[in-house]
Protein backbone atom coordinates (compact mmCIF):
# COMPACT_ATOMS: atom_id res chain seq x y z
CA UNK A 1 0.00 0.00 0.00
CA UNK A 2 1.20 3.35 -1.14
CA UNK A 3 1.03 5.59 1.64
CA UNK A 4 3.21 8.63 3.16
CA UNK A 5 3.66 10.75 6.33
CA UNK A 6 5.04 14.20 7.04
CA UNK A 7 7.01 15.66 9.56
CA UNK A 8 8.09 19.22 10.58
CA UNK A 9 7.55 23.04 11.59
CA UNK A 10 7.62 26.35 9.63
CA UNK A 11 10.32 27.59 11.38
CA UNK A 12 12.03 24.21 12.79
CA UNK A 13 15.18 22.54 10.90
CA UNK A 14 13.18 20.91 8.14
CA UNK A 15 10.33 19.26 7.26
CA UNK A 16 10.60 15.36 5.90
CA UNK A 17 8.65 13.12 4.57
CA UNK A 18 8.21 9.21 4.80
CA UNK A 19 6.97 7.27 1.75
CA UNK A 20 6.24 3.09 2.30
CA UNK A 21 4.86 1.09 -0.71
CA UNK A 22 6.47 2.62 -3.73
CA UNK A 23 7.80 -0.38 -6.00
CA UNK A 24 11.00 -1.06 -6.78
CA UNK A 25 13.55 0.44 -9.78
CA UNK A 26 11.20 3.40 -10.15
CA UNK A 27 13.84 6.28 -11.85
CA UNK A 28 14.37 9.04 -9.32
CA UNK A 29 16.35 12.05 -9.07
CA UNK A 30 16.38 15.02 -6.81
CA UNK A 31 16.41 17.34 -9.89
CA UNK A 32 12.94 16.62 -10.75
CA UNK A 33 11.44 16.78 -6.94
CA UNK A 34 13.43 20.22 -6.53
CA UNK A 35 11.29 21.53 -9.79
CA UNK A 36 8.66 20.39 -8.07
CA UNK A 37 9.42 22.98 -4.99
CA UNK A 38 10.62 25.28 -7.27
CA UNK A 39 7.06 25.27 -9.25
CA UNK A 40 5.10 25.52 -5.57
CA UNK A 41 7.69 28.58 -4.86
CA UNK A 42 6.42 30.34 -7.49
CA UNK A 43 2.81 32.85 -8.37
CA UNK A 44 2.55 36.56 -8.31
CA UNK A 45 1.28 37.49 -5.17
CA UNK A 46 3.98 35.96 -2.55
CA UNK A 47 5.32 37.08 0.26
CA UNK A 48 9.18 37.65 1.76
CA UNK A 49 9.11 33.93 2.75
CA UNK A 50 9.71 33.20 -0.23
CA UNK A 51 13.34 34.58 -1.22
CA UNK A 52 14.36 32.80 2.08
CA UNK A 53 13.10 29.11 0.81
CA UNK A 54 14.71 28.12 -2.26
CA UNK A 55 13.89 24.62 -1.31
CA UNK A 56 15.83 21.82 -2.00
CA UNK A 57 15.33 18.65 -1.13
CA UNK A 58 17.65 16.04 0.67
CA UNK A 59 17.25 12.05 -0.36
CA UNK A 60 18.01 10.30 3.30
CA UNK A 61 16.65 6.47 2.20
CA UNK A 62 14.83 4.63 -0.07
CA UNK A 63 17.11 5.35 -3.31
CA UNK A 64 20.26 4.31 -4.47
CA UNK A 65 22.01 5.26 -7.76
CA UNK A 66 18.93 7.01 -8.16
CA UNK A 67 16.12 4.30 -8.62
CA UNK A 68 13.98 3.31 -5.72
CA UNK A 69 14.58 0.27 -3.50
CA UNK A 70 11.26 -0.82 -2.38
CA UNK A 71 12.52 0.39 0.83
CA UNK A 72 10.69 3.34 2.56
CA UNK A 73 12.30 6.67 1.02
CA UNK A 74 12.71 9.52 2.89
CA UNK A 75 13.27 13.50 2.04
CA UNK A 76 14.52 16.43 4.35
CA UNK A 77 13.69 20.04 3.34
CA UNK A 78 15.51 22.61 4.87
CA UNK A 79 14.66 25.20 6.41
CA UNK A 80 16.90 27.97 5.15
CA UNK A 81 15.79 30.42 8.10
CA UNK A 82 16.61 27.61 11.03
CA UNK A 83 19.38 29.96 11.73
CA UNK A 84 17.16 32.64 12.88
CA UNK A 85 14.91 30.00 15.02
CA UNK A 86 17.26 27.93 16.37
CA UNK A 87 16.78 28.91 19.79
CA UNK A 88 13.00 29.35 20.14
CA UNK A 89 12.23 26.44 17.88
CA UNK A 90 15.10 23.93 19.82
CA UNK A 91 13.68 20.75 21.03
CA UNK A 92 15.89 20.75 23.87
CA UNK A 93 16.02 24.73 24.66
CA UNK A 94 14.06 26.94 27.08
CA UNK A 95 11.71 27.89 24.09
CA UNK A 96 13.63 31.23 23.45
CA UNK A 97 11.73 32.29 26.70
CA UNK A 98 14.53 33.65 28.10
CA UNK A 99 17.62 32.66 26.73
CA UNK A 100 19.96 34.63 28.64
CA UNK A 101 22.71 37.24 28.04
CA UNK A 102 23.87 37.66 24.23
CA UNK A 103 26.15 39.75 23.21
CA UNK A 104 25.13 42.55 20.50
CA UNK A 105 28.23 44.55 20.65
CA UNK A 106 31.30 44.52 22.44
CA UNK A 107 30.60 46.26 25.27
CA UNK A 108 26.87 45.70 25.60
CA UNK A 109 24.70 43.13 26.49
CA UNK A 110 20.60 41.97 26.80
CA UNK A 111 18.42 39.52 27.40
CA UNK A 112 17.00 37.76 24.04
CA UNK A 113 13.33 37.25 25.40
CA UNK A 114 10.88 35.72 23.05
CA UNK A 115 7.32 36.21 24.69
CA UNK A 116 4.65 33.16 24.31
CA UNK A 117 2.20 34.18 21.81
CA UNK A 118 -1.12 34.41 23.42
CA UNK A 119 -3.10 36.41 20.73
CA UNK A 120 -5.25 33.74 18.02
CA UNK A 121 -5.23 35.23 14.72
CA UNK A 122 -8.86 34.85 12.77
CA UNK A 123 -8.93 32.25 10.35
CA UNK A 124 -5.82 30.58 11.46
CA UNK A 125 -6.27 27.28 13.63
CA UNK A 126 -4.57 29.24 16.55
CA UNK A 127 -7.67 29.19 19.16
CA UNK A 128 -9.15 25.58 17.82
CA UNK A 129 -5.96 24.14 18.16
CA UNK A 130 -4.65 26.01 21.41
CA UNK A 131 -7.73 24.89 23.16
CA UNK A 132 -8.27 21.27 21.96
CA UNK A 133 -4.31 20.57 22.62
CA UNK A 134 -4.29 22.37 26.23
CA UNK A 135 -0.90 25.05 24.46
CA UNK A 136 -0.58 27.95 26.68
CA UNK A 137 1.59 29.31 23.85
CA UNK A 138 0.17 29.54 20.11
CA UNK A 139 2.92 28.69 18.40
CA UNK A 140 2.93 25.31 19.33
CA UNK A 141 0.07 25.24 16.96
CA UNK A 142 0.74 27.67 14.40
CA UNK A 143 4.40 26.17 13.82
CA UNK A 144 2.69 22.86 12.43
CA UNK A 145 -0.75 24.18 11.19
CA UNK A 146 1.65 26.29 8.62
CA UNK A 147 1.21 26.08 4.98
CA UNK A 148 5.13 25.38 4.57
CA UNK A 149 3.82 21.99 5.45
CA UNK A 150 3.04 21.58 2.07
CA UNK A 151 6.55 21.55 0.61
CA UNK A 152 6.37 17.94 2.14
CA UNK A 153 3.86 17.27 0.13
CA UNK A 154 5.12 18.14 -3.18
CA UNK A 155 7.92 16.20 -2.64
CA UNK A 156 5.67 13.02 -1.86
CA UNK A 157 3.27 14.08 -4.99
CA UNK A 158 6.91 14.76 -7.47
CA UNK A 159 7.39 11.26 -6.61
CA UNK A 160 3.63 10.08 -7.59
CA UNK A 161 3.82 12.14 -10.65
CA UNK A 162 7.01 10.56 -11.55
CA UNK A 163 5.47 6.80 -11.10
CA UNK A 164 2.41 7.90 -12.94
CA UNK A 165 4.32 9.31 -16.14
CA UNK A 166 5.71 5.73 -16.75
CA UNK A 167 2.50 4.96 -17.41
CA UNK A 168 1.44 7.91 -19.89
CA UNK A 169 -0.35 9.56 -17.35
CA UNK A 170 0.25 13.50 -16.41
CA UNK A 171 -0.76 15.67 -13.81
CA UNK A 172 -1.79 19.49 -14.28
CA UNK A 173 -2.77 22.44 -12.88
CA UNK A 174 -4.03 25.89 -13.88
CA UNK A 175 -6.07 28.47 -12.15
CA UNK A 176 -9.67 29.41 -13.12
CA UNK A 177 -10.02 32.57 -10.59
CA UNK A 178 -8.47 34.54 -8.53
CA UNK A 179 -10.53 36.73 -6.29
CA UNK A 180 -13.57 38.45 -8.65
CA UNK A 181 -11.82 37.73 -11.80
CA UNK A 182 -12.72 34.38 -13.80
CA UNK A 183 -10.67 32.97 -16.61
CA UNK A 184 -12.74 32.02 -19.40
CA UNK A 185 -14.09 28.24 -19.14
CA UNK A 186 -12.05 26.75 -21.76
CA UNK A 187 -11.70 22.58 -22.06
CA UNK A 188 -7.66 23.30 -22.36
CA UNK A 189 -6.08 19.77 -23.51
CA UNK A 190 -3.65 18.47 -21.05
CA UNK A 191 -0.52 19.40 -23.02
CA UNK A 192 -1.36 22.72 -23.79
CA UNK A 193 -1.92 23.69 -19.78
CA UNK A 194 1.41 21.99 -19.47
CA UNK A 195 3.23 23.69 -22.03
CA UNK A 196 2.14 27.18 -21.64
CA UNK A 197 0.90 27.53 -18.12
CA UNK A 198 4.08 27.80 -15.86
CA UNK A 199 4.89 31.03 -17.83
CA UNK A 200 1.80 32.80 -16.43
CA UNK A 201 3.07 34.74 -13.36
CA UNK A 202 -0.70 33.78 -12.24
CA UNK A 203 -0.62 30.46 -14.27
CA UNK A 204 -3.57 31.20 -16.01
CA UNK A 205 -3.69 30.37 -20.03
CA UNK A 206 -6.53 33.73 -20.20
CA UNK A 207 -4.21 36.03 -21.12
CA UNK A 208 -6.94 38.94 -20.37
CA UNK A 209 -8.18 37.37 -17.38
CA UNK A 210 -4.29 37.21 -16.28
CA UNK A 211 -3.97 41.31 -16.61
CA UNK A 212 -6.64 41.28 -14.65
CA UNK A 213 -5.82 38.83 -11.81
CA UNK A 214 -2.71 40.76 -11.41
CA UNK A 215 -4.40 44.17 -11.24
CA UNK A 216 -6.53 43.23 -8.42
CA UNK A 217 -3.74 41.35 -6.39
CA UNK A 218 -1.89 44.71 -6.86
CA UNK A 219 -5.10 46.56 -5.35
CA UNK A 220 -5.52 44.08 -2.52
CA UNK A 221 -2.17 44.70 -1.45
CA UNK A 222 -2.26 48.18 -1.63
CA UNK A 223 -5.47 47.66 0.93
CA UNK A 224 -3.88 45.25 3.24
CA UNK A 225 -6.15 42.75 1.92
CA UNK A 226 -5.74 38.94 0.76
CA UNK A 227 -7.43 37.15 -2.56
CA UNK A 228 -8.78 33.36 -3.00
CA UNK A 229 -9.75 31.70 -6.06
CA UNK A 230 -10.01 28.50 -7.80
CA UNK A 231 -7.60 26.04 -9.57
CA UNK A 232 -8.42 23.26 -11.73
CA UNK A 233 -6.27 20.30 -12.15
CA UNK A 234 -6.54 17.99 -15.05
CA UNK A 235 -5.16 14.74 -15.51
CA UNK A 236 -5.08 12.16 -19.01
CA UNK A 237 -4.43 9.25 -19.92
CA UNK A 238 -6.17 7.22 -16.81
CA UNK A 239 -7.73 3.75 -17.58
CA UNK A 240 -11.21 2.88 -16.70
CA UNK A 241 -11.73 1.21 -13.12
CA UNK A 242 -9.09 2.90 -10.59
CA UNK A 243 -11.14 3.18 -7.77
CA UNK A 244 -14.48 1.15 -6.47
CA UNK A 245 -18.05 1.35 -6.02
CA UNK A 246 -17.91 -1.05 -3.05
CA UNK A 247 -17.62 1.12 -0.09
CA UNK A 248 -17.70 4.52 0.63
CA UNK A 249 -13.68 5.00 1.17
CA UNK A 250 -13.03 3.42 -1.36
CA UNK A 251 -14.16 5.69 -4.00
CA UNK A 252 -12.08 7.73 -5.87
CA UNK A 253 -13.70 10.67 -6.37
CA UNK A 254 -14.14 10.92 -2.43
CA UNK A 255 -10.72 10.47 -2.04
CA UNK A 256 -9.73 13.22 -3.75
CA UNK A 257 -12.33 15.30 -2.59
CA UNK A 258 -10.38 14.52 1.29
CA UNK A 259 -7.09 15.25 -0.39
CA UNK A 260 -7.28 18.15 -1.82
CA UNK A 261 -9.77 19.58 1.38
CA UNK A 262 -6.81 18.77 3.85
CA UNK A 263 -4.86 21.47 1.85
CA UNK A 264 -3.85 23.96 3.96
CA UNK A 265 -7.43 27.26 3.13
CA UNK A 266 -9.04 24.91 0.92
CA UNK A 267 -13.01 24.89 1.56
CA UNK A 268 -14.70 23.58 -1.65
CA UNK A 269 -14.11 20.81 -3.80
CA UNK A 270 -15.59 19.57 -7.41
CA UNK A 271 -15.32 17.22 -9.72
CA UNK A 272 -16.42 17.78 -13.58
CA UNK A 273 -19.85 20.37 -13.80
CA UNK A 274 -19.82 20.32 -9.69
CA UNK A 275 -22.18 22.60 -8.41
CA UNK A 276 -23.69 23.65 -11.53
CA UNK A 277 -24.94 20.17 -12.15
CA UNK A 278 -27.37 20.97 -9.43
CA UNK A 279 -28.91 23.78 -11.26
CA UNK A 280 -29.27 21.62 -14.60
CA UNK A 281 -31.81 19.38 -15.73
CA UNK A 282 -30.30 15.32 -16.38
CA UNK A 283 -30.80 15.90 -19.86
CA UNK A 284 -27.65 18.59 -20.02
CA UNK A 285 -25.62 16.40 -17.40
CA UNK A 286 -24.94 13.29 -17.99
CA UNK A 287 -22.42 12.14 -20.41
CA UNK A 288 -23.88 9.85 -23.40
CA UNK A 289 -21.91 6.54 -24.18
CA UNK A 290 -20.10 5.46 -27.64
CA UNK A 291 -18.31 2.91 -29.04
CA UNK A 292 -15.11 3.46 -31.20
CA UNK A 293 -12.87 0.52 -30.80
CA UNK A 294 -13.55 1.09 -27.07
CA UNK A 295 -16.11 2.73 -24.50
CA UNK A 296 -15.95 6.35 -24.56
CA UNK A 297 -18.27 9.48 -23.69
CA UNK A 298 -19.77 11.96 -25.58
CA UNK A 299 -19.08 14.89 -23.18
CA UNK A 300 -17.02 14.86 -20.03
CA UNK A 301 -19.41 16.39 -17.04
CA UNK A 302 -18.90 13.76 -15.31
CA UNK A 303 -15.04 15.45 -14.86
CA UNK A 304 -14.18 11.58 -15.51
CA UNK A 305 -15.16 10.06 -12.84
CA UNK A 306 -18.80 7.76 -12.85
CA UNK A 307 -19.71 5.86 -9.12
CA UNK A 308 -16.30 6.20 -7.51
CA UNK A 309 -14.21 4.84 -10.78
CA UNK A 310 -12.58 6.57 -13.54
CA UNK A 311 -14.69 6.05 -16.55
CA UNK A 312 -11.40 6.69 -18.95
CA UNK A 313 -11.91 10.40 -19.20
CA UNK A 314 -9.67 13.20 -18.32
CA UNK A 315 -10.28 13.38 -14.81
CA UNK A 316 -11.30 16.88 -13.30
CA UNK A 317 -11.16 18.43 -10.47
CA UNK A 318 -11.54 21.94 -8.96
CA UNK A 319 -10.49 23.22 -5.36
CA UNK A 320 -11.83 26.41 -3.98
CA UNK A 321 -9.27 28.54 -1.97
CA UNK A 322 -10.02 30.77 0.71
CA UNK A 323 -8.12 34.45 1.14
CA UNK A 324 -5.03 34.20 3.20
CA UNK A 325 -6.24 35.19 6.79
CA UNK A 326 -3.31 37.36 7.69
CA UNK A 327 -3.97 40.63 6.85
CA UNK A 328 -2.14 43.99 6.76
CA UNK A 329 -5.37 45.56 8.14
CA UNK A 330 -5.85 43.31 11.07
CA UNK A 331 -8.97 41.89 12.17
CA UNK A 332 -10.32 41.95 16.28
CA UNK A 333 -9.77 38.93 18.17
CA UNK A 334 -9.28 37.69 22.28
CA UNK A 335 -6.17 37.18 23.74
CA UNK A 336 -6.17 33.87 25.30
CA UNK A 337 -4.86 34.99 29.05
CA UNK A 338 -6.02 38.15 29.86
CA UNK A 339 -9.24 38.01 27.16
CA UNK A 340 -8.66 41.56 26.09
CA UNK A 341 -9.81 42.65 22.53
CA UNK A 342 -7.10 43.51 20.04
CA UNK A 343 -6.11 43.80 16.71
CA UNK A 344 -4.41 40.91 14.95
CA UNK A 345 -0.82 40.18 14.82
CA UNK A 346 0.69 41.29 11.02
CA UNK A 347 3.23 38.87 10.14
CA UNK A 348 5.19 38.31 6.69
CA UNK A 349 2.53 37.11 4.33
CA UNK A 350 1.14 36.84 0.87
CA UNK A 351 -1.91 38.84 -0.94
CA UNK A 352 -2.62 35.51 -2.47
CA UNK A 353 -0.79 31.77 -2.72
CA UNK A 354 -3.78 30.33 -5.30
CA UNK A 355 -0.88 29.59 -8.18
CA UNK A 356 1.46 27.87 -5.30
CA UNK A 357 -1.86 25.91 -4.20
CA UNK A 358 -2.71 24.62 -7.72
CA UNK A 359 0.84 23.66 -7.48
CA UNK A 360 0.44 21.47 -4.34
CA UNK A 361 -3.53 20.41 -5.42
CA UNK A 362 -1.08 18.40 -8.81
CA UNK A 363 0.77 16.51 -5.42
CA UNK A 364 -2.15 15.32 -3.62
CA UNK A 365 -4.08 14.05 -6.54
CA UNK A 366 -0.85 12.49 -8.20
CA UNK A 367 -0.42 11.34 -4.59
CA UNK A 368 -4.61 9.04 -4.90
CA UNK A 369 -4.03 8.75 -8.13
CA UNK A 370 -0.80 6.91 -7.66
CA UNK A 371 -2.13 4.80 -4.58
CA UNK A 372 -5.66 3.86 -6.30
CA UNK A 373 -3.41 2.57 -9.58
CA UNK A 374 -1.10 0.25 -6.98
CA UNK A 375 -4.18 -0.87 -5.33
CA UNK A 376 -5.35 -2.31 -8.89
CA UNK A 377 -2.07 -3.15 -10.57
CA UNK A 378 -0.04 -3.74 -7.53
CA UNK A 379 3.92 -5.22 -7.18
CA UNK A 380 7.03 -5.40 -6.00
CA UNK A 381 9.01 -3.72 -8.58
CA UNK A 382 7.66 -1.66 -11.78
CA UNK A 383 8.39 -4.05 -14.08
CA UNK A 384 5.68 -6.49 -12.44
CA UNK A 385 3.12 -3.45 -12.03
CA UNK A 386 4.02 -2.98 -15.57
CA UNK A 387 2.72 -6.18 -16.62
CA UNK A 388 -0.30 -6.13 -14.88
CA UNK A 389 -1.26 -3.47 -15.89
CA UNK A 390 -0.78 -4.02 -19.55
CA UNK A 391 -2.69 -7.19 -19.04
CA UNK A 392 -5.80 -5.29 -17.83
CA UNK A 393 -5.67 -2.85 -20.60
CA UNK A 394 -5.33 -6.11 -23.15
CA UNK A 395 -8.34 -7.40 -21.11
CA UNK A 396 -10.37 -4.22 -21.78
CA UNK A 397 -9.72 -4.64 -25.61
CA UNK A 398 -11.49 -8.12 -26.08
CA UNK A 399 -14.54 -6.67 -24.35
Amino acid sequence: MFRYLTTGESHGKAVTAVIEGLPANLKLTPKYINNELARRQGGYGRGGRMKLENDQVEIMSGIRANYTLGSPITFQIKNKDWVNWQEIMSPTGDGGYDQGEVKIKKDKKVKRVEPKVTKPRPGHADLAGSLKYDQQDIRNILERASARETAARVAVGAVAKQFLREFGIKVISHIVQIGSIKAEDKDLAVNQIIDNVDSSPVRTLDAQAEEEMIAEIKNAKEEGDSLGGVFEVVTTNLPIGLGSHVQWDRKLDGRLAQALMSIQAIKGVEVGLGFKAAGKPGSQVHDEIIYKSEFKHKSNNAGGIEGGMTNGEPLRVKAAMKPIPTLYQPLESVDLETKEKFKASVERSDVTAVPAAGVVGEAVVAIELAKAWLEKFGGDSMAEVKRNYESYIESLKNR
